[in-house]
């Protein structure tokens, strides 16, 4: 099957964001199994070679698996959410012969945000947001990205998470696209908090176009749901032209990747100007 989107050229950036469901040691349904889909990711990942990624649930196994689909070009950032940098993360890879890395960061979301594991919002796990300044090395435009996972238990977390994210978005103070599975669904207090003050927008709705149906991002290993709401995003700032956006519903090699469906989209940026 051939690509939702593919490798793009200057100046547009091809932009996912995909929950790639960590690995677990005992697996139901058998569809579940990282040993079957392992290859399912890399061959997707192969074919699409976006040119940013946020991802979500990745042991570091998962990371390595992930850097080996994309091939030397590409770079990672982030650590595990746990005090000591362990466990299950949110790394952003990107195309670093297109994007330059400027600096980068990894903080709790939680009000103690550098206190590596911190959690004070309710939610029992860590959660944490990834942030990356880059550079794209072919228009010079500098921007900024955010990767996070809000909690899918505490809805009082995700939406103390939601709004931290969009503080430092206006910190950043640059064209800025979030990443994320934000395990909430449109019109819910965390994306209200999300958008609030029009500092984001919401990529699918502000698309000049749809490449796909707006399925239902949690498949469950089952045929895509139309109408049965996205909780993997990606949102920017008003100087981010998005020129198209799909919900990739590929089988690659007989089976889906994961339990989620990525989101992509075809992105231009431009430089904010300040007033």
């Amino acid at each position: 099957m051939s690509a939702l989107i593919g490798p793009v050229i200057a100046p547009d950036l091809h932009v996912m964001t995909f929950n790639v469901r960590r690995r677990l040691r005992r697996t139901w349904p058998p569809a579940d199994s990282w040993h079957r889909r392992r290859p399912r990711l890399q061959s997707l990942l192969r074919d699409e070679l976006p040119t940013l990624l946020g991802v979500q649930e990745a042991l570091p196994d998962q990371a390595d698996a992930i850097s080996d689909a994309l091939g030397d070009r590409y770079e990672r950032i982030g650590r595990g959410r746990r005090a000591d940098g362990a466990g299950e993360g949110c790394p952003v890879f990107f195309d670093a012969g297109r994007l330059e890395l400027m600096d980068w960061s990894q903080t709790a979301l939680s009000d103690r945000p550098h206190e590596p594991g911190s959690r004070t919002w309710g939610n029992l796990i860590p959660r944490i947001v990834v942030r990356a300044v880059l550079r794209d090395r072919e228009t010079r435009t500098r921007f900024a990205v955010f990767n996070t996972h809000l909690d899918p238990f505490s809805r009082r977390s995700r939406a103390r998470g939601a709004a931290h994210v969009r503080g430092l978005v206006q910190a950043a103070a640059l064209p800025a696209l979030v990443t994320g599975d934000l395990n909430d669904r449109p019109g819910t207090t965390a994306l209200d908090e999300l958008f609030a003050d029009d500092v984001l927008r919401d990529a699918w709705t502000s698309a000049e176009r749809r490449l796909t149906s707006e399925w239902g991002t949690f498949g469950g290993y089952r045929r895509p749901r139309a109408g049965t709401g996205r909780i993997d995003w990606i949102a920017a700032t008003a100087e981010v032209r998005v020129r198209g956006i799909g919900i990739n519903t590929r089988r690659a090699l007989g089976g889906w990747p994961s339990d989620h469906l990525p989101v992509q989209a075809i992105v231009q940026l431009r430089e904010r100007t300040n007033p």
